[in-house]
Formats: structure tokens, C-alpha cells, sequence
């Protein structure tokens, strides 16, 4: 994975993702979707955001590829696109929200030269939930 820093291309398209979680609804939207699979019915009665206003944000996340969606019937039914998606959400939770959701630092070894303790370990690699 190449670092942020040296690729402007990388940035901008991390910037971009980045907006699309930038929005209070879409939010509260995703972390509901934490739960798992939800009705257009169950994320409208959890989160009080009403319908023309939800049906507007999920089509938005659906654009960006956040969510997915599945039909069964008449009901349609959202859940987060990938686990990368779900990471993102729930690091969002854990910085910004009521602190219900911990984070801690992933078991790595211990680097073995200077070097090496100065190189980055990536995105991934900066927080586990649990």
C-alpha cells in the first residue's frame, strides 16, 4: 500500500471517500447498519430520519458502493458494502462517537532494526476493534 503522502492520486481518491461519510445522516445511517442487514422501515424507525431524506442518503451511499442491497419480496433490504466499509464506520464510533466501541492497537512484533521501526504500518494496521 502506498503511503498518502506519495501519491496525489491516492489522496484525492481517499478524499473523495472521505466525503461521502462526511454527512450527519449518512452517518447515522452506517452505524446503524453495524447491527447488520436493515429495512428502509427498521433504519427510519432507529435513526428518525424520514423517508424522502433517507431514501436520498441511501441512494447516495449506494452510488459510492458503501452499501449493498438485496430484494426479498417487496422489502429491500441495505447492509455495508465490505469489511473495509465496516472498519471505516466503526473507526468513525470509536474517534468521534459515545465511546461504546474499543479500540486498540493491533499485535504486531516488535520491529528488529531502527529501520524498520521508522517505516509505517500501513492503514491497515493502525487499530483493531473489537
Amino acid at each position: 500500500m502506498t503511503p498518502l503522502y506519495a501519491s496525489r492520486a491516492s489522496a484525492d481518491e481517499a478524499t473523495e471517500r472521505l466525503r461521502v461519510y462526511a454527512q450527519p445522516q449518512r452517518l447515522m445511517i452506517l452505524s446503524r447498519l453495524l447491527e447488520g442487514e436493515q429495512t428502509v422501515s427498521q433504519i427510519e424507525l432507529a435513526t428518525g430520519i424520514t423517508q424522502p431524506a433517507l431514501s436520498q442518503q441511501l441512494a447516495e451511499l449506494r452510488r459510492a458502493e458503501i452499501v449493498t442491497t438485496r430484494r426479498a419480496s417487496k422489502q429491500i433490504y441495505y447492509s455495508l458494502a465490505s469489511e473495509n466499509v465496516r472498519l471505516c464506520v466503526r473507526s468513525i464510533e470509536a474517534i468521534f462517537g459515545s465511546g461504546k466501541t474499543n479500540v486498540t492497537a493491533p499485535d504486531s512484533p516488535k520491529p528488529q532494526s531502527k529501520t524498520q521501526a521508522d517505516k509505517p504500518a500501513g492503514a491497515a494496521a493502525f487499530a483493531r476493534m473489537e
